[in-house]
């Protein structure tokens, strides 16, 4: 089970962080990332956490303003997100799956969503 939460509406230029939290037997050596959508729209990878390695990747309209990080203490996964834009408004979803599954483009644990409008 995935549970976010932090979205909320900011103005552009502005920073939020959303959590996930998780077991502790999804968060060891799952890969886990985050994905963002908005109505009408497909789906779009923002950034992966590979539990294997602890490397991280960004999808290119985040890169360099969002920041994937895991709290193993805690078993949460959080998602820093800088210089945020309007262009960042979008419901973004917590998933996970074993890395074998997630390279593959397969994600079979969701999250609600926690939406995140920038103004």
């Amino acid at each position: 089970q995935l549970v976010e939460s932090g979205g909320g509406s900011v103005q552009a230029g502005g920073s939020l962080r959303l959590s996930c939290a998780t077991s502790t037997y999804m968060f060891g050596s799952y890969c886990m990332g985050w994905f963002r959508q908005e109505p009408g729209k497909e789906r779009e990878g923002v950034a992966t956490f590979d539990g294997r390695s602890s490397a991280t990747y960004y999808g290119d309209s985040v890169k360099g303003r969002y920041t994937i990080s895991k709290d193993n203490a805690k078993n949460i996964l959080y998602l820093q997100m800088n210089r945020l834009k309007p262009e960042d408004t979008a419901m973004y979803y917590c998933a996970a799956d074993g890395c074998g599954n997630w390279f593959q483009g397969r994600y079979n644990y969701w999250g609600q969503g926690t939406q995140v409008t920038v103004s």
